[in-house]
């Protein structure tokens, strides 16, 4: 005997692909929900940690910034400190070099040269005078570039006048003051050190 099948196979078959489709469906967006979780929690734990990475960075800059900020006074002060340490040394070198010159100016000055002004500004002395003769203002010259706090003795201008008792000439001149080698190598170094 033959056997017909008189049911709706064919909605059944369609009913149970249906119910296949959504429990694959399902399955692939439980499986989808769940690895978004999954990468979404990864991500939010590398974010939270990069963050607290990055405040405690920013912490750790101000605190370095401040020091920076310390180390540049400091560098400030030190370098005010030398200056001021530098005026004192040149003032303390230099503080007889207005005896050194008055001394060495007498030392030197010929007989019959008589000076009128002797005016300083740093290492340039002008010297102002009288001689009886201008080979006495030549002698004069020698002597100060002989002389081992004074050098370069240039000639400005030499005037002869005559007043009622004697003929004159009357001078001006420049000279460098220079330091002796052995007295700057001592006052350069203070004593103790």
């Amino acid at each position: 005997m033959i056997r017909i099948n008189l049911l709706p196979h064919r909605e059944i078959k369609r009913k149970r692909q249906q119910k296949e489709f959504f429990i694959m469906l399902g399955a692939v967006l439980g499986l989808g929900a769940g690895a978004w979780f999954a990468v979404h929690s990864y991500l939010s734990g590398q974010l939270e940690e990069q963050n607290g990475r990055n405040s405690y960075l920013e912490s750790e800059i101000a605190v370095l910034e401040k020091q920076i900020d310390e180390i540049k006074k400091l560098k400030e002060q030190t370098e005010a400190l030398l200056q001021r340490k530098k005026v004192v040394e040149s003032l303390q070198a230099n503080r007889a070099e207005t005896v050194y010159l008055l001394d060495q100016l007498v030392r030197q000055l010929p007989d019959g040269v008589y000076l009128k002004s002797v005016q300083q500004k740093a290492a340039k002395v002008t010297v102002n005078g009288f001689a009886q003769s201008n080979a006495r203002v030549s002698t004069f010259m020698r002597n100060l570039e002989s002389s081992p706090y004074l050098e370069k003795p240039v000639l400005i201008e030499i005037k002869a006048f005559s007043d009622k008792t004697s003929r004159l000439s009357e001078f001006s001149l420049n000279v460098s003051l220079t330091r002796n080698k052995e007295e700057s190598a001592t006052t350069k170094k203070p004593a103790g050190f």
